[in-house]
C-alpha cells in the first residue's frame, strides 16, 4: 500500500493506492500539486481565487474556468436535489456567524470588525443564481454570494480517485470526504466513524465499503464561540444560522 499524507483546502488528505508499481509513488506525489491549482480556482478565502472574483461581480454574467464550472455544476445539482436546503449560497450567513477566515487563522470571534455589516437572515427564498453553458458564464444574483465548501472537496476526492484509480485500488479521504474506486487486496475498505463527543476513542464504529463513497461532517471540528454563543460552519437556509440539530454526523 502507497500512501501520502498532505493538507490542503483547510483539511487533512489522505491517499492511498493499494498496489506496489513503480510509479505509484510519482503519482501520489503529484496529488499536492493539483489540489493547490483546485484551491487556487475554488477557495473563498483567497482574495485573488476565481470564486472571489466571480463573487465580486454579483449581477453580471461571468465567464469561468471549466474546473469552476464543473464543481458550480455539483453545487447546482444538490441545491436542486435538496430543494434548497444544501446551497452554495451561504457565504453572507457564514461571516455572519463569524467564519470570514479560515479556520487556521480564526481565534474566539466577539464580534469581529469584518463582520458586523453581515446581519443573519434567511436564505429562502433563494437568491438566483444561473449557470449559461452556451457562453459558459455565471450570474449571481447581486448581494448573493458563494460558498463551494460544501462540494468543492468532495469534487476533488472524486477527481484524484479517477487519477489514482488507474494505478490500482485507491482511497482518498479530502477532510471527511472519502471515495474508494476498488476494493484493497483483504476485500474492503474499512472506514471509522468518529464519535464528536469522544474523539480520542478508539473503538469508533466502521463502515465497510468495497467502492463507492462517504462523506461526514458534523458540528464538532469547524466551531467556534461569537459574543459568548457557541457556533459552526452547518448553515440553515431556512434561518441563515447554524443549524440547530440533534443530527450528530
Amino acid at each position: 500500500m502507497n500512501e501520502i499524507i498532505f493538507r490542503a483546502m483547510g483539511s487533512e488528505i489522505f491517499c492511498a493506492v493499494d498496489s506496489e508499481r513503480a510509479s505509484v509513488k510519482e503519482r501520489l506525489e503529484r496529488v499536492p500539486a493539483m489540489f493547490e491549482t483546485w484551491e487556487k480556482s475554488l477557495s473563498r478565502f483567497r482574495v485573488d481565487s476565481e470564486l472571489s472574483q466571480l463573487n465580486a461581480r454579483g449581477g453580471e454574467n461571468v465567464r469561468v474556468s471549466e474546473t469552476l464550472w464543473r464543481v458550480l455544476q455539483v453545487a447546482q445539482r444538490a441545491e436542486l436535489w435538496s430543494d434548497g436546503l444544501v446551497t452554495p449560497l451561504i457565504l453572507n450567513a457564514l461571516e455572519a456567524a463569524g467564519y470570514a477566515r479560515s479556520l487556521a487563522e480564526m481565534q474566539t470571534f466577539e464580534g469581529a470588525r469584518e463582520i458586523e455589516t453581515c446581519a443573519a437572515r434567511p436564505i429562502n427564498p433563494l437568491p438566483r443564481w444561473e449557470m449559461n453553458q452556451t457562453t459558459h458564464s455565471v450570474c449571481v444574483e447581486g448581494g448573493a454570494r458563494l460558498d463551494l465548501g460544501g462540494v468543492a472537496k468532495g469534487w476533488a476526492a472524486e477527481q484524484t480517485a479517477r487519477y489514482l484509480g488507474e494505478m490500482g485500488a485507491a482511497l482518498v479521504d479530502a477532510g471527511g470526504d472519502m471515495v474508494m474506486t476498488a476494493p484493497p487486496a483483504e476485500g474492503a475498505w474499512h472506514i471509522g466513524i468518529e464519535n464528536p463527543f469522544a474523539p480520542d476513542d478508539d473503538d469508533v464504529p466502521t463502515v465497510q465499503i468495497a467502492r463507492g463513497a462517504v462523506a461526514t461532517s458534523g458540528r464538532d471540528f469547524r466551531k467556534w464561540t461569537r459574543d459568548g454563543k457557541a457556533a459552526h460552519h452547518l448553515i440553515d437556509p431556512r434561518s441563515g444560522l447554524p443549524a440547530v440539530t440533534d443530527v450528530l454526523t
